[in-house]
């Protein structure tokens, strides 16, 4: 597709990336994504507010595309991310909702995996016989091809214990690889929480230090496609650094820190 403009407010440029890539950016917040592309821009060596230019080279050039999508999602992880959490996860959460059987689990926005993958790790001791279903998803394709392949580096799995880590992992040189059994726990496949359609009654739902980039509409919007995605007695797991104020309209009951149960 050609553009026609000789210059593009921002508005225009997220209209046309939703009409050629179906990514919505009119979800997060302006002023941090604006910062984001404004550097990235800078990087690919176009002025700042070139927003045509911008768009004719995320058009014509995929490497440069795929570097637009990782700045857009920012794909941070690391193995049991928020260890306090993380503790909570496994000696309560878990636990509790462990009564019901197998349980179906989705990890949203996974980025490389280590979420997923740590949950697994966990649901493997817990109940080593029975096999649950581990969803991990993300918008990012790349990403999700990292989390295929599981090799990570010493700071992504700093908070893995020492016996997990010889247990789960095999080291190569600086790099660590994650064990077949724990992998083929784990399904990947790519979604886009603002326009696809979600699952139903997962057992456990984790978005976490996602929602801190989108609007104050868009969180809400998206929390109430996670509740009713939810089973009732099913948990949402959230970032450490997330609040959903609204938790009792939407249906919720906080029980501990970053865990709301669907009443």
């Amino acid at each position: 597709m050609e553009i026609k403009e000789s210059s593009m407010d921002f508005s225009l440029f997220k209209d046309r990336v939703r009409s050629n890539f179906k990514l919505n950016l009119n979800a997060y917040k302006e002023n941090q994504l604006k910062r984001r592309l404004d550097s990235l821009m800078t990087k690919q060596k176009i002025s700042s507010g070139d927003y045509a230019g911008f768009l004719k080279l995320l058009l014509s050039e995929q490497k440069a595309y795929m570097n637009f999508l990782d700045t857009v999602t920012i794909n941070v992880s690391e193995f049991f991310r928020d260890k306090a959490m993380f503790d909570v996860l496994e000696e309560k959460i878990l636990p509790m909702l462990l009564g019901k059987g197998t349980l179906k689990v989705w990890s949203a926005a996974c980025s490389n995996g280590a979420e997923p993958y740590s949950m697994a790790i966990i649901l493997n001791e817990l109940s080593p016989n029975r096999r649950h279903q581990i969803e991990g998803t993300d918008l990012d394709r790349n990403i999700l091809q990292a989390a295929a392949t599981a090799c990570y580096n010493a700071d992504q799995v700093r908070n893995v214990s020492s016996a997990r880590l010889a247990k789960y992992f095999r080291k190569e040189g600086n790099s660590y690889y994650l064990s077949d059994k724990i992998k083929n726990m784990v399904t990947l496949r790519q979604h886009d929480l603002l326009l696809d359609q979600y699952g139903q009654g997962y057992d456990l739902i984790a978005c976490r230090n996602v929602m801190i980039y989108f609007t104050r509409d868009a969180q809400d919007v998206l929390n109430n496609k996670f509740v009713k995605a939810l089973r009732p007695g099913g948990v949402l797991f959230i970032g450490a650094s997330e609040m959903i104020f609204n938790y009792k309209e939407l249906g919720l009951e906080k029980i501990a820190s970053c865990y709301y149960l669907r009443k």
